[in-house]
């Protein structure tokens, strides 16, 4: 598929993964909308990129949010691609706490629903926009790009909600790539490994001391370049569909997470 002159939506895109993505689609030649919480870091990105670039306050959880970054994206040229790379919040806790009492209902349930919930929004609202584009080679109207972890394979302890969620948005790659195929719409998963983002809050070379050593090689925590690399491959490769990609450096979690 060819993302220039088209345009394109990136949840999350104000910063780490989303930000390496926008930069490197607009490089591409697509127009973006920054789909995101972070109001300053996402005008910033979008003044910084010109005309390539609008931003656009969302909650993926809001409908009408979700819908007017597709407008903004629909006003800019045919909407043709959907990456869904928010974050949410953190893993939420063990199934049980040390002191005995169980993992909050609610806390397991706000993990859930910013990240899986939220990415299905995305999914289904970008979906609908991106069946009205004018059809390219092979009838191929766009792509949707959710992001996973290999967390939903393997998840340490403390993280049963946010495997759970990101378990879920693996499971429902393939499925969804059948039901929109009808309307020449793939669908692909990323499953990032370990990649240096703002939410770690220490600098790359402390990152790299906790987390190299675990990853067989490179032995170094990921990049949010090589994460949008990879996005732009799939975009570029319209004979992948349904399938979830993990990138890693072959990185398996074991039980208790590295330390810093």
């Amino acid at each position: 598929m060819d993302i220039k002159g088209s345009s394109a939506i990136v949840t999350g895109g104000a910063g780490g993964l989303g930000e390496a993505t926008v930069r490197r689609l607009v490089a591409a030649g697509a127009k973006v909308v920054i789909a995101d919480l972070a109001e300053e870091k996402g005008e910033a990105l979008a003044a910084e990129l010109g005309d390539a670039a609008v931003f656009h306050k969302t909650n993926v959880l809001e409908d009408a949010d979700v819908q007017a970054a597709i407008a903004k994206a629909v006003a800019m040229g045919p909407i043709r691609l959907a990456v869904a790379v928010h974050g949410g919040f953190g893993g939420g806790g063990r199934t049980l706490k040390s002191d005995g009492s169980p993992h909050t209902l609610e806390d397991f349930r706000k993990v859930v629903d910013a990240y899986l919930v939220g990415t299905f929004n995305v999914d289904r609202l970008a979906a609908e926009a991106i069946a009205k584009s004018e059809p390219q080679t092979d009838g191929e109207r766009g792509l949707i790009i959710n992001t996973a972890s290999i967390a939903g394979y393997e998840g340490t302890i403390g993280q049963v909600a946010y495997a759970a969620a990101k378990g879920g948005v693996i499971g429902m790659t393939l499925t969804a790539a059948r039901d929109l195929a009808v309307v020449g719409i793939r669908v692909m998963t990323i499953a990032p490994g370990t990649f240096v983002t703002p939410a770690y809050g220490m600098p790359l070379e402390q990152l790299n001391e906790i987390w190299g050593p675990a990853v067989p090689f490179p032995k170094r925590m990921g990049l949010p370049a090589e994460y949008a690399q990879l996005v732009q491959s799939l975009v570029e490769n319209s004979y992948l569909n349904g399938e979830v990609i993990r990138i890693d450096g072959a990185i398996r979690f074991s039980p208790k997470a590295p330390r810093g």
